[in-house]
């Protein structure tokens, strides 16, 4: 049996980063007001918002390109448990229409950063050999 295990890292990178780094690109454009607000609600200091940058930009770049993709896989696990505590508590224990977990997508993301975080980025990757921080 062949065994592809990176190519399946990669295959799992390049999603999970891509996914999360489309919606980083449109906090760029928009800004982070929204999550300012949501913070600013839950009386923490509205600067943090701006973590939003680390994990919906820089994070998945890491991982896409597989470089210090675990610490980009941190970064991304770190915004996605932000974003459920703040915005998607509620939703936790609740289905959609379909008969799914109502917050799959959120859930999606973070397992999948997860996952790299504990994969590593493999063989095809800036990092190459998949070493400890790759």
């Amino acid at each position: 049996m062949i065994k592809c295990d990176d190519t399946g890292k990669l295959i799992l990178r390049l999603a999970v980063g891509i996914l999360i780094l489309l919606h980083g690109l449109m906090k760029i454009s928009s800004g982070v007001g929204g999550i300012e607000g949501m913070l600013t609600s839950h009386g923490l200091p509205a600067f943090i918002a701006y973590g939003a940058y680390l994990g919906e930009v820089v994070g998945p770049l890491l991982v896409i390109v597989g470089l210090y993709s675990r610490v980009g896989a941190l970064l991304m696990t770190g915004s996605m448990v932000v974003a459920i505590l703040l915005a998607h508590m509620g939703q936790i224990g609740s289905l959609n229409a379909q008969g799914g977990w109502a917050l799959e997508l959120q859930g999606m993301f973070l397992f999948s950063s997860l996952a790299v975080l504990f994969l590593g980025a493999g063989r095809f990757s800036l990092g190459g050999s998949g070493g400890r921080w790759n």
